[in-house]
């Protein structure tokens, strides 16, 4: 049987389905409370059980996605041990089976009138994951300013990323993580996961 919370989480996933699925068809301004439930087949007393309005629907998409693409990150590391790039194979860019498994909702970057704050919070969570997740060692253990190398290899990354996924995702998986590999080996020699704060 369902617990009570699992009805919930189903229901809540329900509404972010027909939320991306709106903003998609739509555009985020357009979609109204009504458009989603009608979407959804729920009546708007249930919506409200949930959400306030749309922005609040919006907001925990965004967060849990993201929050989502931050717990990802670690998966296939132990905190603490140095990994070097030369060995570095698919399974290291979780990362990028999250987004891609969550493909749906990460092409919403392609689209102008978006769900508020993608645009920005997107590649502000990657610089915060190089940040805060990752301590980096420069081929030849060559010195720089490590803030903005991890600044730069970040937005990077995301660059990369945003390229991917609008072009629908052209190349496999396996394709992307292969030539994001070769670029990662030519500036960091050795990374070290020290987990999430």
């Amino acid at each position: 049987m369902n617990t009570p919370s699992q009805r919930q989480n189903r229901t809540k996933t329900h509404l972010k389905q027909a939320l991306i699925a709106l903003i998609k068809e739509e555009g985020y301004h357009a979609v109204t409370v009504k458009d989603i439930v009608d979407y959804a087949a729920y009546n708007r007393s249930t919506f409200y059980v949930h959400y306030q309005d749309k922005i609040e629907l919006a907001e925990d998409l965004l967060m849990s996605m993201l929050q989502g693409l931050e717990s990802s990150v670690g998966k296939p590391y132990t905190p603490g041990q140095k990994n070097y790039t030369e060995n570095l194979k698919a399974p290291s860019f979780h990362i990028v089976s999250y987004i891609y498994q969550n493909r749906n909702f990460f092409e919403l970057i392609n689209f102008d009138d978006t769900i508020p704050g993608l645009h920005t919070r997107f590649p502000q969570t990657i610089l915060k994951i190089y940040q805060e997740q990752f301590v980096f060692e420069t081929i030849d253990n060559i010195p720089v300013n490590m803030e903005y190398f991890k600044r730069y290899t970040a937005y990077g990354f995301y660059g990369l990323l945003h390229n991917w996924i609008e072009n629908g995702f052209i190349e496999t998986e396996e394709e992307f993580i292969r030539e994001v590999i070769d670029l990662t080996k030519t500036h960091i020699y050795s990374y070290k996961y020290v987990g999430r704060k």
